[in-house]
């Protein structure tokens, strides 16, 4: 319960923040960091009436200091202030039920505990422009790779004291849309709207190959082929998946396909055997690498109703292994993988604030059935949600993470769900720790 109101009242400060000192974006993101640290220090909220009063007292203020109107702020009448106490007592209730659920419910109390978040563990600000994907290290929680349309690539040190920017990579003359990390985490690939696949030494701290894209195509996505970092995946704006031999910077013959319309997420099955690629069209494709020379099959294929901004895999444990798909018809959906040749089958569909941004959703690493199976997703609402895909269809929501301005695009986990990083269309980037 403690998370939840510190959730709403980050959530006001953050909705207010881009008014705050508008020429000074350093005193904007102090003032941000000192009042998370503020919450954090103080979260043993006990008196809720107290706090629904604050925060809408609170609300208030900052919409007359700011002439802004906010949707639970007070007017000076006496309806406008019942009509907005009710609704910030509305919000608060139903945060409060989406992170403690119900106590009769053993099953949802025991998942919402177990997806809870004590707090904002740092707030990262180097970029100034959208930051449309993060990426945590292989099993390194440490590690954060960021990439913005502001052309540049950051790689934080989250658990540092403080947390820090290790180091920018600079290379891209447009936007970046892609990264990932090898298996090893000592090479990070990046690919640009400037048709570039980079790829760097994360521990030198330099670039190491610069590749064109054969048809001088935007890329918007990429990968590396895990059984075999020396290949990486791409997919451009012409509808092409190509693969790039990473040693001799040459795309392989047979290594290329037409996928059509705009490729804009790749996924690779642990094994390296097959992947899945999808355009803004909504087809997804499977396709499977042969040899060593990296030629390309088409295996099997599937429609959703918009364009597809993410893909992600999961061996689901023991059960059929899955893909969890963003698609930009206000829709996350979930399919069960049923054969080797990476066929489909929709299991199930969640809604979501998703249209036109270029959301990610992502499983949850660690995933126990005692407690449910969790996926996470960015949202155009300015929200992080949690999803169980195994509960009840009605509440599948479990919990939901408020301190966003704009809408959020890219999420993460660390490989030991022990911190969750965030990024949105401003440009920030806020790391979450778990309780």
């Amino acid at each position: 319960m403690a998370a939840a109101f510190q959730q709403q009242i980050f959530a006001l400060d953050a909705r207010f923040n881009a008014y705050r000192a508008p020429g000074n974006p350093n005193f904007k993101t102090l003032y941000i960091r000192r009042r998370s640290q503020l919450l954090r220090e103080n979260a043993k909220f006990k008196d809720i009436d107290t706090i629904k009063k604050y925060i809408n007292i609170r609300s208030q203020l900052l919409q007359r200091r700011y002439g802004v109107q906010d949707n639970i702020s007070i007017s000076s009448s006496s309806s406008s202030r019942q009509r907005s106490s009710s609704k910030a007592s509305l919000a608060i209730e139903e945060s409060i039920t989406i992170n403690t659920s119900s106590a009769s419910k053993k099953s949802d109390n025991t998942i919402s505990e177990n997806y809870a978040f004590t707090g904002v563990h740092h707030i990262f600000d180097q970029h100034t422009s959208q930051v449309s994907m993060v990426k945590f290290a292989n099993n390194d929680r440490s590690k954060l790779c960021c990439v913005s349309h502001d052309g540049t690539v950051s790689v934080c040190d989250v658990t540092s004291n403080p947390p820090r920017v290790s180091f920018i990579l600079q290379g891209h003359t447009q936007p970046v849309t892609g990264c990932d990390w090898s298996a090893s985490n000592e090479l990070v690939a990046t690919c640009a709207l400037d048709g570039m696949l980079l790829v760097w030494d994360a521990t030198a701290r330099r670039k190491l190959r610069a590749v064109q894209d054969q048809l001088g195509a935007p890329l918007l996505c990429c990968a590396f082929q895990p059984a075999n970092n020396n290949m990486l995946i791409a997919g451009n704006a012409r509808g092409m998946v190509e693969i790039l031999n990473v040693s001799t910077g040459i795309y392989p013959r047979g290594g290329s396909s037409v996928l059509g319309g705009r490729v804009m997420a790749i996924a690779c099955a642990s094994s390296g055997r097959i992947f899945w690629a999808a355009n803004d069209k909504g087809m997804i494709v499977s396709y499977r690498i042969s040899g060593t020379g990296g030629s390309l099959s088409k295996l099997r294929r599937c429609s959703v109703g918009g364009a597809v901004t993410c893909l992600s895999w999961s061996p689901w444990l023991a059960r059929h292994p899955a893909l969890l798909v963003s698609v930009a018809d206000n829709s996350l959906y979930l399919f069960r993988i049923t054969d080797r040749e990476g066929s489909l089958v929709l299991k199930k569909r969640f809604g979501t604030r998703h249209e036109t941004e270029l959301v990610r959703s992502s499983f949850c690493p660690l995933m126990s059935f005692r407690r449910g199976v969790c996926v996470v997703s960015g949202s155009e609402d300015a929200a992080v949600y949690f999803y169980d895909i195994e509960g009840h269809h009605q509440h599948p929501i479990v919990n939901k993470l408020q301190g966003h301005a704009s809408p959020v695009l890219g999420v993460s986990f660390s490989y030991d769900e022990s911190l969750l990083a965030t990024s949105d269309v401003s440009g920030l980037v806020i790391i979450w720790r778990r309780s």
